[in-house]
């Protein structure tokens, strides 16, 4: 059997996310090595931004309304600023398989999140059962990090990691919501250049520009950055933004419990960051949750569908917009 366009479009997305995004932060940690956090991430947003947008223009997008610019602005401060930045803050202290882990929590704030916002779907108590195994896996890694011998993780590294998994989740909830209604390239880009912009003036404001001595960056660390700009960002970050438009979020955050595993594999191998037991058995504990979690709201949303039309709705799959592909 042969599989349409839209199919094969969205397999391509999801491998993007699963493995691109997985393998970010080894390429995170290696940039971290001679460039400063903020500047980092703000380089990879701009040139990143400036790329997806630019390509949209060229596909005929439109300028963008007051409505698209303030969205992109809101959903660029969460994602790149609340979560990225922040990400690569704590990571100058934090192992990159134990960052990875934390946000992949941000399914759990997903579930959360829909409970608490007005006209959000209400989790079932098989929902609120699975939520508890990944807050538990969460409280396990701090717990193995914050007490264990050597350099132990700060508690305020924990928090800092679980409110960059929060920013994310919010972000893609309001992404959800809005991003229907404008080209998925051009808001992709106008975020990234938004996000881009604003840590660019915490790089400045923290004193990052003053300090930073540019003949001392490493080709190791331009390597890092360039996989994070042009592999991270502008291949996975607009399959994700492509894939917010036809797949509902929580399907999408399935990333969530891959890039772990990716991560933690690669950080043992080239990092030396070898995993113990405790923080081994808490993966498992929030892959668990997170996997039961979305798997529990793709099947519940399917019978809602079934119930409400009787059959199957393949509308997920449309390709509209010249967006396949992307």
């Amino acid at each position: 059997m042969t599989l349409s366009r839209p199919y094969i479009a969205m397999a391509a997305a999801f491998a993007a996310i699963y493995l691109i995004w997985g393998s970010t932060y080894l390429a995170l940690a290696l940039g971290l090595q001679t460039l400063p956090p903020f500047l980092l991430m703000s380089a990879r947003c701009l040139v990143g931004g400036t790329i997806l947008y630019g390509y949209a223009r060229m596909r005929g997008a439109a300028l963008p309304s007051t409505k698209m610019c303030s969205i992109a602005i809101m959903c660029g401060l969460l994602f790149f600023v609340g979560c990225h930045g922040v990400l690569a803050e704590a990571q100058q202290r934090v192992p990159s398989g134990v960052a990875a882990l934390l946000l992949a929590t941000i399914p759990l704030w997903i579930a959360l999140l829909q409970f608490l916002i007005p006209g959000g779907k209400r989790p079932t108590g098989v929902a609120g059962a699975l939520l508890v195994p990944g807050v538990a896996g969460v409280a396990l890694i701090a717990w193995q990090e914050v007490t264990s011998g050597g350099n132990t993780m700060h508690p305020l590294d924990v928090v800092l990691l679980l409110g960059a998994s929060l920013s994310w989740a919010v972000g893609t909830i309001l992404s959800e919501r809005y991003s229907s209604e404008f080209a998925s390239t051009a808001l992709a880009g106008l975020e990234l250049l938004a996000g881009g912009v604003a840590l660019l003036a915490i790089s400045a404001v923290s004193g990052e520009l003053g300090t930073l001595k540019w003949t001392e960056i490493s080709a190791v660390s331009l390597g890092g950055w360039a996989y994070l700009t042009f592999i991270g960002t502008v291949i996975a970050f607009s399959a994700y933004i492509w894939l917010l438009k036809r797949v509902a979020p929580a399907m999408v955050a399935t990333y969530t419990f891959v890039n772990p595993i990716i991560a933690v594999a690669l950080g043992w191998a080239f990092l030396g960051e070898r995993p113990t037991s405790l923080i081994l058995v808490g993966a498992v504990m929030i892959i668990a949750s997170v996997a039961g979690l979305l798997l529990s709201g793709a099947k519940s949303a399917k019978n809602d569908k079934l119930s409400s039309s009787g059959e199957p709705q393949l509308s997920s799959c449309r390709n509209d917009e010249g967006h396949a592909g992307i």
